[in-house]
């Protein structure tokens, strides 16, 4: 079952990863805002465009987006929306994350049950919080169908980096059009970084089975 009433953080170090990552988080909004909860989404320079979540099945006009001048305010709004049980998700685009403001984070999803999702920007800097999940999503280059010219689907590398009471692993999806499919091939970072005019493909990350791979309270 994928874990509730904790902390997700997200490596976002590149755009590419940024962009895999926001179609991550989109994927699994759809599924946690099912009955009609609404998702607020901090950030000091968010990239995303509402109205491209709605290819992801979800609505634009629930989720609160909060533009705020400083990482200072991103912290406040995540940790005050994180304590309305009324929300599905909280999103948060930070540069860094300590400790101590990690534990606050998680003790505000403990009392309220919304799930939490960090976007964290900065790898000058070794992790050290409390999150129950780190992740690192990127980009692939697209097999096309039958080896013809032109782009095929997106496809994902997807590396859950730690996870409590849980084992990590890597992983390589495919947006087959309706859901993702699991490729089995062994694909890496470096393939998609060494190719020259990339494109980043837009698509969603549902992990219905993906996520049942640890055990963990929701």
């Amino acid at each position: 079952m994928f874990p509730k009433r904790a902390i997700h953080e997200f490596i976002t170090v590149l755009p590419e990863d940024s962009a895999a990552s926001d179609g991550f988080i989109a994927g699994l909004l759809a599924v946690l805002m099912q009955e009609g909860a609404a998702c607020v989404w901090v950030s000091t320079a968010r990239r995303l465009f509402p109205a491209s979540l709605s290819l992801f099945n979800v609505e634009p006009e629930r989720i609160i987006f909060m533009d705020v001048q400083t990482e200072k305010d991103v912290l406040w709004n995540t940790e005050e929306a994180l304590k309305c049980e009324g929300l599905a998700a909280v999103v948060a685009e930070l540069g860094n994350l300590s400790l101590i403001e990690s534990r606050r984070l998680q003790l505000a999803v403990e009392e309220s049950g919304v799930t939490g999702f960090i976007l964290r920007k900065d790898a000058s800097k070794a992790p050290s919080t409390v999150a129950t999940a780190r992740w690192r999503i990127s980009p692939l280059p697209s097999d096309t169908l039958d080896g013809l010219p032109g782009l095929g689907f997106p496809m994902w590398q997807v590396e859950l980096l730690k996870v409590r009471n849980g084992n990590p692993g890597s992983w390589v999806l495919e947006w087959a059009g309706d859901g993702f499919e699991q490729v089995n091939k062994v694909a890496s970072r470096s393939v998609w970084t060494e190719k020259q005019n990339r494109q980043i493909g837009k698509g969603v990350l549902f992990l219905y089975g993906l996520v049942s791979c640890w055990q963990t309270g929701s």
